[in-house]
């Protein structure tokens, strides 16, 4: 019998778009350097623990998980890997990316598809043993490049939707169980970074400075500046830019002019605004309202 192979994403790998439509599933091996920096999507993504553990940042929050566990990330929400030296060389996981409208499409009038990510009390669960693997083995079979006893690529196509649904069916019916949440002994809190976000966040509009910052969680500035990249892996001027372009992006899909756009997200003109947004999602802020 011939090899099962899975799709897979190298450990150095430093995609953070999608490249075919809907979803992707893939296998990725080791510490993943290449995602050690804050970005976001505007997709969901999902990583599964098969072997070994990882360590994932959240904004301000940080997830030590080990095998078994599953982390759920909404879309716009800042997240990096969290790295220890060592500890995640023999790790092995499986990523899933999928659009809103992808789950849209597969969910029924009754259910909502997408809300494991915004309405469990947790981002990361781990569930009693029997659910984890028939959660696995969707998983698998969505990574595999081709399926067992499956030489059609559109029979392939129609049963990988299948698989789709029934592991989002099932993910949302469990993440909806508390005792199915990490605990406190699971996550590293954050504060500083959670006083800063929600600080952005009121005065997003506004020019921001790290004096500001500092001030707001009574720092000097140069103790903040240290303390901020040491915590985050990204400099201050960085995460106030993210949040920017993220504001930017909600603006767009919400159907505003990108005047509008660039001003509710505080950049301090459009040219600016045009600059960064290109660099951080390769395309124009007009060509990505197309896209939508």
């Amino acid at each position: 019998m011939r090899e099962t192979r899975l799709h897979r994403l190298e450990a150095a790998e430093e995609r953070q778009y999608m490249i075919q439509e809907g979803y992707e599933v893939y296998e990725k091996q080791g510490a993943p350097l290449g995602a050690a920096a804050f970005h976001c999507h505007s997709f969901y993504e999902i990583i599964y623990v098969l072997e070994g553990e990882y360590s994932s940042m959240l904004e301000n929050q940080t997830y030590h998980m080990k095998k078994g566990d599953f982390l759920l990330i909404d879309c716009n929400v800042m997240h990096k890997y969290h790295f220890i030296e060592k500890k995640h060389d023999s790790s092995r996981r499986i990523i899933v990316w999928v659009t809103r409208e992808m789950l849209r499409e597969l969910s029924g009038e009754e259910m909502d598809l997408s809300a494991c990510f915004r309405e469990g009390h947790s981002c990361a669960y781990h569930f009693p043993i029997y659910y984890e693997e028939m959660l696995r083995g969707y998983l698998l079979k969505l990574a595999m490049e081709e399926l067992p006893d499956v030489s059609e690529p559109a029979a392939k196509q129609v049963l990988d939707r299948g698989y789709l649904t029934l592991f989002f069916v099932y993910l949302n019916t469990l993440c909806g169980r508390q005792e199915y949440g990490f605990s406190q002994e699971d996550m590293v809190f954050h504060p500083m970074v959670e006083q800063v976000a929600e600080y952005i966040e009121q005065h997003i509009r506004q020019a921001i400075t790290v004096e500001d910052l500092a001030d707001h969680v009574h720092m000097s500035k140069y103790y903040f500046l240290r303390k901020f990249k040491e915590q985050t892996g990204v400099t201050v001027h960085n995460f106030v830019l993210n949040k920017r372009l993220i504001r930017a992006r909600e603006e767009i899909a919400r159907g505003k002019n990108l005047t509008e756009v660039w001003q509710n997200a505080g950049f301090s003109d459009y040219s600016s605004f045009l600059r960064n947004f290109k660099k951080a999602f390769g395309v124009s802020p007009g060509k990505y309202r197309e896209l939508l």
